[in-house]
């Protein structure tokens, strides 16, 4: 779960319903629901990001967050970890970037899940080689 944090969060994005009835994005069978779905964001991405090249920056970089039944954004997470999958902190211009055009996405639709609509957790993971990212999934 993702509780509120009032030194980090914006108090104006609220849920639709009940924290603990927030679904996980993949649970209602469907996949990431993004107007222009993944080639859009990919395409975001490619033209905002800035490569910070480094060859110490490799890595995943995970952005966790919630997308509320109007389709806002809020509580975003950060978490790096290197090849190893072990804890890493990434350089501030990477993460940074990274969040900040990951608060910028305005095209996330609102999940049905049975017969409301849901609020739920979406995630995003960049693969970064050299300060440069490479791949974004899920």
């Amino acid at each position: 779960d993702i509780l509120f944090d009032p030194i980090v969060d914006d108090p104006a994005f609220k849920l639709c319903n009940d924290e603990s009835q927030a679904i996980q994005y993949f649970n209602n069978g469907q996949s990431m629901e993004y107007n222009g779905d993944k080639p859009a964001i990919d395409s975001i991405f490619r033209v905002s990001y800035t490569p910070i090249p480094a060859a110490s920056e490799t890595g995943l970089v995970r952005i966790r967050f919630l997308v509320n039944c109007k389709g806002e954004t809020g509580r975003f997470r950060v978490m790096g970890m290197d090849e190893n999958y072990q804890a890493k902190v990434f350089d501030e211009r990477i993460t940074g970037q990274l969040l900040q055009i990951s608060k910028s996405l305005r095209g996330w639709r609102p999940k049905q899940w049975k017969n409301w609509e849901a609020d739920y957790y979406q995630y995003l993971i960049f693969k970064i080689k050299a300060g440069a990212v490479t791949q974004i999934l899920p």
